[in-house]
This record gives C-alpha cells, structure tokens and sequence, in this order.
C-alpha cells in the first residue's frame, strides 16, 4: 500500500505532461544515454564539449556517476522496447516508491514491525521527500537515499544479527551501497554523521563486542574503497573531513574493545570516556588548525553549512539556487505538520524509557541509533531547504515508533472491570490519532501535502509561478535544433543551459553545474552590459545566439495596446541575482522594491533591451490611480515592445519568439525569445 500510494503522489505530475522535471535531469538523460550508446569506457573517457564553452566537462568527473550507471543497467534490463527517456521519467518514481520498503526494514530493526509499517506509510506522503522524486525527477536525491538507505539498514540489521558469517556479510554489503549512495548524491554524506556519532557511543551502550571489533572495520573498509572506485567523490573524500568522521569513531570503537580487555570492570567507563574526551580535544585542534593550513580536504561551502548552519555565505551564486535557502519556520510546520508532535512523543519516550512492555524489545544500542538520527536530522536540515528531507527522515523515524507504542499502548490497556464504554473510549482514541495523520493530506483544500506536490513539469511552465503547462520551452529548442547551424555557441543563464545542450543539441556556456563561477559571472555581465560593450563580450566568448526567457500575464483590460504584468519566474524575476553575481550595485538597475527596473535597467543594459517589452505606467491596484514614474507600492504595467527586431541594424537581431507571445492570448506566458548574434553590428557601429 506504501508503495502504490507513493507512486501515485508522485506521479501527479504526468496529468500535465510526460517529461523529464526540472533541469538536471536533462544532463542525467544525455549522460545515461552516451553511457547505454557508447559503452562504460567511453562514458568514463568522455569530455563533453557541448557545455562549458570553450573548456568543456569531464563528465565522470564531475556528476553522479552511480545514477548514470544504476539507470543505464536497469534500463537494459527491465527497459524492454521503451524509450529511453520515458525509462528515464519513470526511473525516480520507481526507486522512490521501492524506498518505502526500506525504509519499513530499517526502522523495523530498530522499533519493531508496527513502527516499520507506520514509517513506510508515513514516507509515502513525506513532502520533502516526494518533491525531491516525483515522476521525471531524474536526479541525485531518489537513488542516493535508496542506496544509503539500503546501507544503514544492513549496517544496523548486521549489528543485531547473532550470525558471524551473516553480520560480516552485511557490514560489507551495506558499505558497498552506502558509497553507492554517496557517488549518487554527494548529501549522502549526512548518513556519516549518526553513524559516526553511534560508533562513538556504542563502547557505553555494548559489554559484548564479538564479532563487530572486526565486522564495522570492514563497514567503513568497504564503504572507502568503494568511494576511492569514483572521481566524484573520490579520494578528496576518503583523505578528508568525510573519511576521518567515520574512521576515528572505528578506531575509538576497536581501542575501547580493548580496553574493556586489560582494564577493570569498574574502569572501563571511565577509560573509554577519557580516551573520548582526548579524541574530541585532538581533533577539535585538528580543526582549527586546518581552518588555516587546509592539510585535510574540506566539502564544499554547502556541506560545511550542513554540518554548521550558522555559517554564512558572500557568495551570491550559491544563494541564487533556491533550494540553498535557509529553511523558514513555516515551512517546517508544514513540511512535518502533526508528525512533528508524534516525533517529540516518540523521542521522549525513548529518551525516558518508559517502562512498558511495548519497550521490552528495543535494544539499548538502537534506541539509541534512533534519538542519535533524529537529532542529527533535524540540526543538518536547518541549514537550507534542500536538506528537509533529513529531517523527514528524522520525523519518520521517531514518529513511527512514538505512534507504535501509543497505539498498543491504547489497544493493550485493560482495567480489572472492562466495560463497553472503555471499549468506545479505547477505539475512538485510535480513530483521533488516524484523522490526525490523514489531516495534513486532506486539508487545506488546496495546500495540503498532496495538492502541494501537483505542479508541472519544470520544462512545461519554465519554472514559473503558473501552473499551467505550455509547449513554448519545447517548441524553442525544437526551432534552435533545425534552425540554427550545428556548431552554434548559444549564451543563456546557466539554468537553462542542460536543456539547450540536451534537447537542442548545441553547445552552451555554462549549465547547472556550476562548474565556473567567472563563467556565470561573466554571462551576467554581458546582460548588464551596454548594447555594445555586451555585444564585444558575446564576440569574444564566441556566441552566436543569445536566448533570454520572460514570464508575463496578459491582461484582459479593453485597450488598444497589449497591457502585461511581469515578474512571473522568468529572466525578469531573477535580474536581481545577475547583479550581485555580477558584482554589479542593485539600486542603479532596480528600484526600491527590487523588482521593477529602473529607466538605466530598460534602456542602457543588454537584457533590458531583449526583454520585448516596456514600462507604459505604474498603477495601484487597490485604488486604480497610475502614474508614468515609479511610486512604492505601485506595479508596472507594461506593453510589448522588440527593441531588437530580426531586420534591425542592433548587436541583436530577433530570430525566434514562443507561441505564447505570438499568440498574444489573454493569460500567463511564457516567452522564450532567441537572438542572434549581429556579426555586421561592429562595422555599422563604426559607420556611425
């Protein structure tokens, strides 16, 4: 039931469209299909001189190889006469949805079979987790928590097995896919952190040791090695802060074992405890010592912030990407809604060890393990957005086990005299906790954690506040593929450069993988530009075309002219961000809302030129009163106006509008607009 329900929250998205979501995915379709077309030593000797112009990409170097090979080895095998693509739609939603049966064996071995059922059932509905693995979501997050997934719970279900051969086999089957978790999804990582943590704490949990002095060394044995087998994320990864997090709590974890060897009974806490104490101490030296000298590798800036979320960032491209904002408290409500209440019943239950027979089965160590990932969940995923799905997971876990023991808890209850009324009493208290379970998916009618996950494909609406679903973006790359030469250089923002190299087939500037940030800062340079310095800088980075994307509305006002409200999501929603990552001051383009630009912006820079339209007035809407200047809190109302038209004599020439445009239809549009390059622009220039 998990599984299919799940599969359909997620597949919502198919209503508007069977495409691939969002922009990475794009890269991770082209990549699988060069790795099914080409075979594994192309693939890992491929540079792709489609993006990053002129430099180009090692690919194998710098993605998620697991991810490419995971879907290329399925999709031969299970694939069938399907297409690829549509393989690749599916792909998420289907690792996905397999997730929740993992998710119910991990957290069966620490709480039992009912809280693995509720945990299951529970992940199905996770709104962190289903906006990061709808149907088309072809990116890192799916089959990075099914592989690291997979591993903890062989980690754990290893720790509890009597078995030798069988817990030596789990440990190294469970660290072989954790590092195939990682080289799927870098955020991985954050499964180091409660496994770590545990290893320190499991001297003072365990007298009995066994076969775990040698069965977790092969754990974090085989997890590095298989690490090492990948560029990404490599040996950086192994000798850096991500290898040391896990291989000093094994050599803590193997030196108290011997310690409770040669020391007294009395004093093996107290050793252990000591022998901790100097661990923490070393290596908060080591630290600080490495802040300056850097001899250990350091995760990138978003990595650092997840383990220390108060660190900030000057860097204006790392803020841009809106899944880096900070989480807000309102958000997390409703992420979590009622689970967050079941979550602190679940962890002070634990915490407290309420004695119950429903606790008689929890093992010290695991009860543990689940306070230590709840804590650790919830403090990483403060750091951005992104990251909430840990918390989830967090959420998940302890909910499911705080539900489980109050609803035996409920069931099992008995006075001397049962009575029918104690039987109402009883089942109606089991019927009010279920309404509140069902209750984030029902209400509001159209905010809840169902509705909230029904948007559009990102290529459908090009990432705009519309939930509509368009062909404008698919037509554009259509038009660029057979109307444009095969060795064109096209500059867009580094959003769209995936669907350009993919779709379209020409080489870009820069895609989402943010590989050069002077790359991007000089794109939104160029935008920033005046006509004729942006035109220079397009000659000398070789561009041909130049593709800028506009979300509109049109009004339905009777008026001679075509009235339209911007700032949907398009180019002219994130203008801000090309100004700071430019190094460019925002009050000399935008006024003082930050979003209407001001009359330097729309006549003197490159982008004000390409956006097709201009500013007619400023208007109130709450009183209807307009002005022709710009007065706080009014809006701009603006008429469509080619500044650059394909038989102008400009650095830019317009060669493409989308049907949106055109169409000149009353509604939202989406309104990709291609430029080509003037080559005669410089003699006329100088005509002049």
């Amino acid at each position: 039931m998990s599984f299919s329900i799940s599969m359909m929250v997620r597949s919502q998205g198919a209503d508007y469209g069977f495409e691939l979501n969002e922009f990475d995915p794009f890269f991770n379709f082209r990549a699988t299909e060069f790795l099914v077309n080409n075979g594994p030593s192309a693939y890992f000797d491929w540079h792709d001189d489609k993006s990053w112009y002129p430099e180009g990409r090692n690919v194998s170097g710098s993605s998620q190889v697991m991810l490419h090979v995971t879907a290329a080895i399925t999709y031969q095998i299970f694939g069938g006469n399907s297409d690829l693509y549509d393989f690749t739609i599916l792909f998420p939603a289907v690792i996905g949805s397999l997730t929740a049966i993992i998710i119910f064996a991990l957290v069966r071995v620490v709480g039992g079979t009912s809280a693995g059922l509720f945990a299951a059932l529970l992940y199905s509905v996770s709104v962190p987790i289903i906006l990061r693995g709808t149907l088309g979501w072809f990116k890192s997050e799916p089959l990075g928590l099914f592989y690291g997934l997979l591993g903890v719970y062989l980690f754990l279900s290893a720790i509890k097995s009597e078995n030798k051969k069988i817990t030596i086999s789990k440990m190294i089957a469970g660290g072989i896919l954790l590092g195939f978790g990682l080289a799927s999804w870098g955020g991985i990582q954050f499964f180091i952190i409660p496994v770590g943590i545990f290893l320190l704490a499991l001297p003072f949990l365990r007298k009995d040791f066994g076969i775990l002095i040698w069965s977790i060394p092969m754990f974090v044995i085989s997890f590095l090695a298989t690490v090492m087998m990948f560029e990404r994320p490599g040996a950086g990864f192994v000798l850096g802060l991500g290898g040391v997090s896990l291989i000093a709590p094994t050599a803590f974890f193997v030196v108290c074992s011997f310690i409770q060897k040669i020391s007294k009974p009395e004093k093996v806490i107290r050793n252990c405890l000591l022998l901790l104490l100097a661990i923490i101490l070393v290596g908060s030296a080591l630290i600080i010592i490495n802040a300056d000298s850097q001899f250990l590798p350091l995760p990138s800036f978003r990595y650092l912030n997840a383990i220390n979320p108060f660190l900030t960032t000057t860097d204006p491209l790392v803020d841009s990407v809106a899944e880096h904002a900070t989480t807000t408290i309102s958000q997390s409500f409703f992420m979590h809604s009622i689970l967050m209440i079941f979550a602190g019943l679940g962890a002070w239950i634990l915490f407290n060890k309420i004695k119950s027979s429903s606790l008689n089965a929890f093992s010290n160590d695991m009860i543990w393990f689940a306070l230590i990932f709840g804590i650790t969940g919830v403090y990483v995923s403060s750091a951005f957005l992104r990251l909430e799905l840990f918390a989830s997971l967090s959420i998940i876990i302890l909910s499911s086990i705080g539900l489980s023991i109050i609803l035996k808890e409920i069931i099992n209850f008995k006075k001397p005299i049962f009575t029918n009324k104690d039987k109402i009493i009883k089942f109606s208290s089991v019927g009010v906790i279920l309404i509140f379970i069902i209750s984030p998916l029902m209400t509001p009618a159209n905010g809840n954690w169902i509705s909230v996950v029904d948007v559009p494909p990102t290529i459908l609406n090009g990432g705009t506040n519309y939930q509509i679903a368009t062909n404008d973006w698919k037509d554009t790359l259509e038009w660029i593929k057979v109307n444009t030469p095969p060795d064109s250089v096209v500059t867009a923002w580094w959003d769209y450069g995936y669907w350009i190299t993919t779709m379209s087939d020409r080489t870009t500037l820069a895609d989402n993988a943010t590989i050069d940030a002077i790359q991007i800062q000089n794109i939104a340079k160029i935008f920033l530009s005046s006509p004729d310095d942006a035109w220079m800088m397009l000659q000398e980075m070789g561009s041909d075309y130049v593709l800028v994307f506009v979300a509109a509305q049109k009004l339905n006002i009777p008026d001679e002219r075509n009235l339209y409200l911007l700032s949907g999501g398009g180019d002219e929603s994130k203008k801000q961000w090309f100004m700071r990552i430019a190094g460019e001051p925002v009050a000399k383009y935008l006024q003082t809302d930050g979003i209407s630009g001001t009359d330097y912006f729309w006549n003197e820079t490159l982008l004000g030129k390409m956006i097709p339209f201009s500013t007619l007035a400023y208007v109130n809407f709450n009183n209807n009163q307009q002005s022709a200047v710009y007065v706080p809190g009014y809006t701009g109302v603006y008429v469509d106006d080619i500044k650059y038209p394909s038989d102008g004599n400009g650095p830019l020439q317009l060669v493409y509008a989308s049907p949106s445009f055109t169409d000149q239809k009353v509604g939202p549009v989406i309104g990709v607009f291609v430029y080509e390059v003037n080559d005669e622009y410089s003699a006329t220039n100088l005509f002049e």
